[in-house]
């Protein structure tokens, strides 16, 4: 679901999901530094004190997008994963794309998730939220690394963190909407599939190089 700024209204009755409509077109539009509770309100069309109704302040209504954002992660993971199919390396690219995809399609999920500088230990149903979506990811790679012998078997945890550093590295600087977005002689989605193909190839995990065998 993607917000091209335009004023959405409250309806009687749905006031919390009017203020998280306009809180992620106000996001898209000025970035998580300048949102405020009380422009949210005005996009909304209620009064300054009517989002105390549901959220304790700005941080609260911005862990509350920030939460959804994860959610609509998640989904997106798990349906380009799809169980590992056709086969474990295509899938795992796949999860690449649909994290760029949704870099670049859901601007203000992304900057509420990542640029809030949210403390997620204080929205503990926020770091639930962020808990599963990087569950998808960790679980794609126990898939993977299932296949390498014991004794070259690298660590699911530490291929998961490598791969959504990369992804998220590289939908940080190539995906942003704005003009401030590096510009690349290929797509992100060609240069993070290389990216990650050569990480597995490293790891004797796709095909290619086998990587040095461990000391005892």
């Amino acid at each position: 679901m993607t917000w091209s700024g335009q004023k959405r209204g409250y309806h009687h009755g749905n006031l919390r999901e009017a203020l998280v409509e306009a809180a992620q077109v106000l996001i898209a539009e000025t970035g998580p530094a300048g949102f405020t509770i009380a422009e949210a309100a005005r996009r909304a069309g209620v009064s300054p004190g009517a989002p105390y109704r549901h959220f304790r302040d700005a941080e609260a209504l911005l862990a509350e997008v920030a939460l959804r954002g994860f959610e609509t992660l998640r989904l997106a993971l798990t349906q380009a994963w799809h169980d590992g199919k056709p086969e474990p390396v295509q899938a795992f690219e796949n999860m690449g794309r649909a994290y760029l995809a949704f870099a670049r399609h859901e601007p203000a999920f992304y900057a509420a998730m990542f640029e809030a500088r949210l403390n997620l230990e204080a929205h503990p149903g926020l770091l639930n939220a962020s808990d599963q979506a990087f569950a998808v990811l960790r679980g794609a790679a126990e898939t993977l690394t299932a296949g390498a012998p014991p004794t070259r078997r690298p660590p699911a945890l530490m291929v998961a963190l490598h791969v959504w550093a990369m992804s998220h590295g590289i939908a940080s600087l190539f995906c942003s909407p704005d003009a401030g977005r590096r510009k690349l002689p290929m797509s992100a989605e060609d240069l993070l599939e290389a990216g990650v193909l050569v990480y597995l190839q490293s790891l004797g995990l796709a095909g290619g190089q086998e990587p040095h065998a461990h000391s005892p």
